[in-house]
């Protein structure tokens, strides 16, 4: 199996870390921000402007593409990248986080976990073994193992049980990825997930487990899920104390670029979140200067660009008053300049995070960007 990650840089007065993924053929460096593509689509933007915005790979949904399109398709098309025309690299999550949201559609066992669709009613079975089966067929690039994500607040004995359930399904997931056959070309790589919730020395014990099985990277999952954030930057630090130094870290499913920077500070090189997408549609927009709510009066007759600093043909291009007519008038041109602009933001945050990681310059630079990001309206 070939390098899957290189780390270049590592800070003398911190764990923030500069590196680079290998996957394909294609140079990722990290840290990196994942726009996520449920559905085999990043919402309101299509796959060449994507790529427009500096994003080298995606987060796709096993849960999901299973059941919409369908592993039929996915054969027809030789996997989802080639069904959505996407270039770059692409991670899956496993649906571990369905069996966490959509607990009253689901039995949990320890064979899996058996749900009914949230379209139509059908029943499924997802063992760890059967997930790894419909990432082959995806033919995603990085695997994640089917988990069990618990509810905060949880109990100790309430977690500890979901923590080594998690464990078992792990060493079933490498197993499984072992004993299975590729169906396309490309290299697949599987990571592993840490749990254990809000219990420092769950959290120990299962990053400890994991890194004994030896995955090709390692996650942080169970955070991000209403907890205070003092709390998931202290689960975060414990985490990654005991990942591997030549493996990449991932924190799932977080955050605000104020998230992002204090995570990588802790030493998380990957990240991916609804939160620039989502909070596009909703006409909310990430800038270099701050946050604006674009339906705000206050643009109407503003010709200033939405963000000089940002140079993508878009954010130093079109004016705050013409994007706030769009969104005024319900024109879908709307989302998708604005979906466009935020998560290239989020490639720009990544990018100026890691130049200054590179000069040592990150720490300073990090407390001086947080002071002045401040909400704009």
């Amino acid at each position: 199996m070939s390098k899957l990650f290189e780390l270049i840089s590592q800070s003398a007065d911190g764990k923030q870390r500069a590196g680079v993924l290998h996957i394909g053929g294609k140079d990722i460096p990290t840290p990196v921000f994942m726009p996520v593509g449920t559905q085999g689509s990043v919402k309101s933007i299509d796959s060449s402007s994507l790529i427009k915005t500096g994003t080298k790979i995606i987060l796709g949904n096993s849960y999901h593409i299973y059941l919409r399109a369908g592993i039929e398709v996915l054969k027809e098309f030789g996997g989802l990248k080639n069904l959505m025309k996407w270039n770059g690299s692409m991670l899956t999550d496993s649906g571990g986080y369905q069996v966490f949201s959509l607990k009253d559609l689901r039995k949990l066992s320890e064979e899996g976990v058996e749900f009914r669709s949230h379209i139509d009613g059908s029943k499924h079975f997802f063992s760890p073994e059967k997930v790894i089966e419909i990432q082959r067929f995806i033919g995603t690039d990085i695997m994640m193992p089917l988990d069990e994500c618990t509810h905060y607040p949880s109990q100790l004995i309430e977690a500890k049980k979901s923590m080594e359930l998690t464990l078992r399904w792990a060493e079933r997931s490498k197993q499984a990825l072992e004993s299975s056959l590729p169906m396309y070309e490309n290299e697949q790589f599987l990571f592993a997930i840490g749990q254990g919730s809000m219990f420092p020395e769950l959290r120990r014990i299962c990053m400890k487990n994991l890194v004994d099985m030896d995955f090709d990277g390692y996650a942080i999952g169970g955070l991000s899920v209403g907890e205070p954030l003092e709390m998931m930057y202290e689960m975060t630090d414990v985490c990654t104390d005991l990942m591997p130094e030549l493996k990449p870290r991932y924190l799932m499913g977080v955050g605000t670029p104020a998230n992002i920077l204090e995570s990588i500070s802790l030493g998380i090189d990957m990240f991916d979140c609804v939160l620039p997408t989502r909070n596009a549609r909703n006409g909310q927009l990430f800038t270099t200067k701050g946050k604006i709510n674009i339906k705000n009066a206050k643009y109407k007759f503003e010709k200033n660009v939405i963000d000089e600093n940002l140079q993508n043909g878009v954010s130093d291009y079109y004016s705050l008053s013409y994007l706030r007519h769009l969104f005024i008038c319900g024109e879908i041109l709307g989302l998708m300049m604005a979906t466009f602009h935020n998560i290239a933001f989020y490639q720009w945050l990544m990018k100026t995070a890691r130049e200054k990681i590179l000069t040592n310059e990150f720490r300073q630079w990090k407390d001086i960007f947080l002071q002045n990001y401040s909400e704009i309206d």
